[in-house]
């Protein structure tokens, strides 16, 4: 019996193994996970399609690498790295994640998912199973500008991953990404209100746009924003 919340492995089909879905992966990063050191794993593909998104080839890229692959290369690294972080594209969109997850878990590296807040039912299974350690979600914008940013209509689905985090007792941050085109300071400040709403209560990250970048949408050179520009709340604004 299991009785420290670990993992078992016990009924979890192997199949997927002989299946690619990870794009490229990172092998060594400080950055990604707060104080541990972690690998990056890019999942190939993404259900939303960011104008100012950073990794076009990831977004619409295939999987190069089998997951068998990565479980070797993550098994010479037991005792090298904390974390293994599991970004994109979107991970969450994959059919075997919780079950690759599970197996990642079962080598004894913490677990972050950086994800765009659209699988719910995804993130509440990981979060039941205990299999996630940190979780960076990313607000993409207002109600009322989300599809034009993200050519999706996954707002309701944001909020709901946002209210499991909340609930849950897992470390989380929520982020945006800020283009002077797509968002103003009026909309962070519309968004800051709405994680009060909901009791958010941690830092919130924003992440000025970095110009002459390669996208998904050409875009015009951004203006950023700092902290005078945004009339702080309760929330605390990081600039990254």
């Amino acid at each position: 019996m299991n009785t420290n919340n670990e993992p078992t492995l016990e009924n979890v089909n192997l199949d997927f193994l002989n299946k690619k879905a990870i794009h490229s992966f990172t092998p060594f990063t400080l950055l990604d996970y707060p104080d541990k050191s972690a690998c990056i794993l890019w999942f190939a593909g993404c259900n939303m399609k960011c104008d100012y998104c950073y990794n076009p080839e990831i977004v619409f890229g295939k999987g190069s690498f089998y997951f068998s692959e990565i479980i070797s290369f993550l098994k010479s690294r037991s005792n090298l790295l904390d974390a293994v972080v599991f970004s994109g594209g979107e991970c969450l969109i994959h059919k075997d994640i919780i079950s690759f997850i599970k197996l990642v878990k079962s080598l004894g590296f913490l677990i972050k998912v950086d994800t765009n807040g659209s699988q719910p039912k995804v993130l509440e299974k990981l979060i039941e199973e205990h299999l996630i350690d940190y979780v960076a979600l990313d607000f993409k914008g207002t109600k009322e500008k989300f599809f034009a940013i993200t050519k999706s209509d996954f707002y309701t689905q944001f909020l709901s991953c946002l209210e499991l985090l909340q609930a849950s007792s897992i470390s989380f941050e929520v982020r945006t990404t800020y283009h002077s085109s797509l968002l103003n300071p009026e909309d962070i400040a519309a968004m800051q209100h709405v994680l009060l709403e909901l009791g958010y209560d941690k830092n919130y990250y924003i992440q000025n746009f970095r110009n002459y970048q390669n996208t998904i949408a050409p875009l015009p050179d951004s203006q950023s924003i700092s902290e005078k520009d945004i009339h702080q709340n309760m929330t605390k604004i990081i600039f990254r």
